[in-house]
């Protein structure tokens, strides 16, 4: 709360969700890690091919949060809010485990 209060710009709370690449040597083994991925919850995973062939497995979770707190140095939520936040941001970290 205390940097918070001395912000001057704005300030943003921020969640990110898990991400895990994968490199495969077949594509047949990215589209079964795929469908594992997706099938496990991790609905925003997908599979890259590089121009030189590399084949890449992104499983990815949907479990973000971005919220701002401040707005030209004005506070624009109460520090229960804040610590709110906090707490649905640690649950989306045991639910990235």
């Amino acid at each position: 709360m205390t940097a918070l209060e001395k912000a001057t710009g704005d300030v943003v709370f921020k969640f990110e969700p898990f991400v895990l690449h994968v490199l495969c040597r077949e594509l047949q083994d990215a589209q079964m890690l795929h469908a594992v991925a997706v099938d496990s919850g991790f609905r925003n995973s997908g599979i890259t091919v590089g121009r030189g062939g590399k084949i890449t497995l992104a499983v990815r979770s949907t479990h973000c949060l971005e919220v701002p707190l401040s707005h030209k140095g004005r506070l624009m939520v109460s520090e229960e809010y804040i610590e709110f936040l906090v707490h649905v941001a640690n649950q989306k970290m045991e639910e990235n485990i």
